[in-house]
């Protein structure tokens, strides 16, 4: 005869592994295809942004279009290389949140979240109103119907979150390989051309080079660095969704951050060699990245294609604040700075209050803009710079505590993306302020007042609970259990049979009214309990008013001043009919009762479901 014998933790011959939701994480080029839209979309207006504002100075202008963008790239490889250095130092998520609460002090951590915040919902409106925008340049009858399209688009993402965040990485491979290898081969096929192969798309259209073309300074040049920093939008996003990662997270959320940086390099580079190499100037009505396509390609069906991937990018980039905000949102309600219910998972492991609460306030942004991306365009990208700043300069401390080789550059490295990203935050504040930019400057302290508020109210309910602290010995008080009644039933009978159960006395009471119908249905009552002498009092309690709640909680605290000592319980009965339809047809006095004596008195309330099946 053969024993077996299984360890602890192992699985038995023949059956599966236990479930430990590792298979509703993401791998490195999920976790790159859930977290990195935000930022592979913003391709599609970081150059444009840099480009816009050199127009000011001309033709001339526009040859810097290059430098700054080389200023850019060098400064995303200092986040990246900043944020595989968060990933490895915070591996429970939450990026510049996580880094300042460790460092910089719990305020300071709650301006980095409040900022993050601020960045995810704005980021959903952004880029949910950009998609829209694109599909509606392309057939213009859409165009008065636009937030309704918003709406739309914004609850498919929505639903798709729900289902997981594995399964909506799996859904947003596709347009991701689309966009990125297109945006590769209009690179690589413009970087042969001579010249462009057509201008078709941007004939027609006034140009928006300036006049009075200004000097190029260092100002102006400092403008158009901070607005093409809005390209480095949703770099962060893995470092702050590290636990939704398989394991080992640490490595696969490093894979998949330097991989974004390289794209995203790389794309950013090629299109600003091309425009510098086209001479492209920007005009009104078409985007600068529409015109680099109809100039390496020609006017043809690949135009389109990268249009249409274009359009659906950007619209499903909104997936990474679906990714991130929820993860942040349970760091901050374990932490007792939001409600506890954020901190919640369902099944495939989704933070589905996270994931609503989202939606919710971005379709209130989508109604309130009208569907416009430009009225959202100046709020966005404020938040990311202030959380990137925080994120560097909690990082730089964090080098200051700890031993090892390489320290001092890893500090030195930190301190001079801190600088660059602050200098861009002020810049892009400064010049967006009249904009729509004071909404951000003021939204961010209210918020940071908001998440205070909470975790004071949860310090004054844990000092309530005395929560951490050995609690007294648990002792059986005399108890008392009351029970509303208006009729005989078998649900009469149950209620009173349960409440034997749960005291020492059980007494069962009615409300009766002076009308002469109410005091004749009293009295029937009365003989009926008589009757079947159930061994349970009933008292009547008479009220001038038609209220049926008021009554019985003035009985219990009568009840409560007279017996001190006696734990009393309020046993309403219930039924639960067999329809979900049917209980339009019940009368609430249940809940109209519950709500009274939870108001006014101590006791427990206790409502008793009888199935009627």
């Amino acid at each position: 005869m053969s024993v077996l014998t299984v360890l602890p933790g192992a699985t038995p011959a023949g059956e599966e592994p236990p479930d430990t939701g590792e298979r509703h994480r993401l791998t490195a080029v999920t976790g790159l295809a859930a977290l990195s839209l935000d930022a592979m979309a913003s391709v599609a207006y970081g150059p444009e942004a840099i480009v816009l504002v050199l127009a000011a100075a001309g033709a001339h202008g526009l040859g810097f279009t290059l430098p700054v963008t080389l200023a850019i790239a060098g400064l995303l490889a200092v986040l990246v290389a900043s944020y595989r250095q968060v990933i490895a130092a915070f591996p429970d998520g939450g990026g510049s949140y996580a880094v300042a609460k460790a460092h910089l002090g719990a305020r300071t951590s709650l301006v980095a979240a409040a900022s993050l915040v601020l960045d995810y919902v704005l980021n959903v409106a952004v880029a949910v109103t950009a998609g829209v925008a694109a599909l509606t340049s392309a057939f213009p009858a859409l165009y008065g119907d636009r937030l309704v399209l918003c709406l739309v688009v914004l609850a498919l993402i929505t639903a798709v979150n729900l289902r997981g965040i594995v399964e909506s990485a799996k859904v947003f491979i596709v347009p991701t390989v689309v966009f990125v290898g297109s945006i590769v081969v209009l690179i690589a096929v413009g970087l042969f051309r001579s010249g462009p192969v057509s201008t078709a798309t941007a004939a027609g259209h006034a140009s928006v080079l300036a006049d009075n073309a200004t000097t190029v300074g260092a100002l102006l040049l400092l403008k158009a660095f901070a607005s093409g920093c809005s390209a480095l939008t949703g770099v962060e996003a893995i470092a702050n969704a590290v636990p939704s990662f398989r394991v080992p997270r640490v490595n696969r959320a490093q894979r998949a951050e330097v991989a974004l940086g390289a794209v995203l390099g790389v794309m950013l580079i090629g299109l600003s060699v091309l425009i510098s190499r086209f001479h492209l100037q920007p005009v009104e009505g078409v985007t600068v990245l529409a015109q680099l396509a109809d100039a390496s390609f020609g006017h043809n069906w690949a135009f389109y294609v990268i249009q249409f991937a274009t359009m659906i990018l950007l619209a499903l980039s909104a997936n990474t604040s679906f990714g991130g905000l929820p993860v942040l949102l349970k760091l901050l309600a374990r932490d007792n700075y939001l409600p506890h219910v954020f901190a919640l998972k369902a099944d495939r492991q989704v933070h589905r209050h996270g994931v609503l609460a989202l939606a919710v306030v971005s379709a209130a942004l989508l109604v309130f803009s009208g569907g416009d991306t430009n009225t959202l365009v100046p709020l966005f990208a404020i938040g990311v710079f202030v959380g990137f700043t925080i994120a560097q300069v909690g990082m730089v401390r964090h080098w200051r505590t700890e031993r090892g080789p390489g320290r001092r550059g890893k500090a030195l490295l930190n301190g001079l993306g801190g600088l660059l990203t602050g200098v861009s935050a002020v810049v892009v504040t400064a010049t967006k302020f009249e904009e729509g930019a004071w909404l951000v400057v003021v939204a961010l302290p209210l918020l940071v007042a908001a998440f205070v508020a909470v975790h004071r109210a949860y310090s004054r309910i844990g000092e309530r609970l005395a929560l951490g602290r050995i609690p007294e010995t648990p002792h059986r008080d005399r108890s008392l259990v009351i029970v509303p009644v208006s009729s005989l039933s078998r649900l009469t009978s149950e209620a009173l049979t349960a409440a034997a159960s749960l005291g020492d006395e059980v007494r069962a009471v009615t409300v009766c009214y002076p009308d002469p119908e109410d005091r004749t249905q009293m009295h029937a009552l009365e003989r009926s309990w008589a009757e079947w002498d159930p061994g349970v009092p009933l008292v009547g309690l008479v009220s001038e008013r038609r209220s049926l709640g008021r009554p019985i909680a003035a009985y219990v605290r009568e009840a409560a001043a007279e017996e001190p000592a006696t734990r009393i319980t309020v046993l309403i009965p219930e039924t639960e009919p067999e329809r979900l339809w049917q209980r339009l047809l019940q009368n609430q006095r249940g809940a109209v009762v519950a709500h009274a004596v939870r108001r006014e008195t101590d006791a427990v309330i206790c409502r008793l479901r009888f199935r009627l099946l």
